[in-house]
């Protein structure tokens, strides 16, 4: 009877997470947080390998502490996940692709802008169809071409200038680089690893991205500052750690097609911020391809619900 009491009681804590209001509002707050990324980015004077390496040490630690605390919970509720230890070689390859991605996002902002770097990012579906197609052989729709289409359009519009020389240009192209690392480990994540319980995946994918870049960083790790120190802290629990608490659990509550709707508009936040903190004030030729990436994004997610609303019928 206390064993039935006990796992009653796991269950009520569970749905009490969060409410379905309370879960709109941390799936709108996880959309600022990621689009928030950029602003440290920005703020932090350390170089995008230091800053990576940071986040994914903070990130861990902010993880572990989350899976310990609701362990319980989640044996009760992933009693169908996947043992991680079958799909190694996967994790090794999506740790890469994660530290690439940061690497040259990082990158990006730094010699971009944070606008820029997060459109850049955003093109990451484009890659997403192109693996599909040419890699996995997957049957890829005229619907998923003509958003290709429109991300190719967004990204022209986008660009600064024409000339490899310009900065502003070079930054979008290692933002186009995050995102295609991006697309890379969605991929993988979707293939490989969507059984696997997901605070393990984000675990020990960014403890793979600690391992990977801990030789590169070490001989300039004493020249980080405290300021620097404090904003990477921040960047790896807030924006990293808790942000992927309050997906997960918001999931609990909310169709993943919300979600996707909702965590799609990060780069709107992201230009929004840069906008009014660092005056970086986007031309209108951005805005409009901005724009066309933008409803290229939303119709994926849409395109998404309608086709589990199909199978649900």
């Amino acid at each position: 009877m206390a064993g039935l009491k006990a796992v009653d009681a796991l269950h009520k804590l569970e749905r009490g997470l969060l409410t379905r209001i309370q879960s709109l509002f941390a799936i709108h707050l996880v959309a600022i947080l990621f689009g928030a990324t950029g602003i440290f980015g920005a703020l932090i004077l350390a170089d995008a390998w230091m800053i990576t390496w940071g986040r994914a040490v903070f990130a861990v630690l902010t993880l572990v502490s989350f899976s310990r605390l609701f362990a319980a919970i989640g044996r009760q509720h992933h009693h169908d996940d996947v043992s991680w230890r079958l799909h190694w070689l996967a994790f090794v390859l999506s740790g890469g692709m994660l530290a690439l991605h940061w690497v040259t996002f990082f990158h990006s902002v730094k010699l971009g802008g944070i606008a820029v770097a997060t459109l850049g990012f955003a093109s990451f579906p484009a890659f997403i169809t192109l693996i599909e197609a040419f890699f996995l052989r997957e049957k890829v729709g005229w619907a998923e071409w003509l958003r290709l289409l429109l991300v190719s359009i967004g990204l022209v519009l986008i660009t600064p200038s024409f000339k490899w020389a310009d900065q502003g240009t070079e930054g979008l192209l290692w933002g186009i680089l995050s995102g295609a690392a991006f697309g890379v480990l969605a991929v993988i994540n979707r293939r490989k690893l969507s059984r696997v319980n997901a605070f393990q995946v984000a675990g020990i994918q960014n403890g793979l991205v600690f391992l990977l870049l801990l030789p590169l960083i070490l001989p300039t790790l004493k020249t980080v500052g405290m300021r620097d120190w404090l904003l990477i802290a921040a960047l790896g629990i807030v924006c990293t750690g808790l942000a992927h608490w309050l997906f997960v659990s918001s999931l609990r509550q909310l169709p993943a097609r919300t979600a996707g709707l909702v965590v799609a508009s990060e780069p709107l936040y992201a230009i929004l911020f840069a906008w009014i903190l660092f005056s970086q004030v986007p031309t209108g030729r951005m805005l409009v391809g901005a724009a066309v990436m933008m409803a290229a994004i939303f119709s994926a997610s849409f395109a998404v619900h309608q086709k589990n609303t199909e199978l649900i019928s």
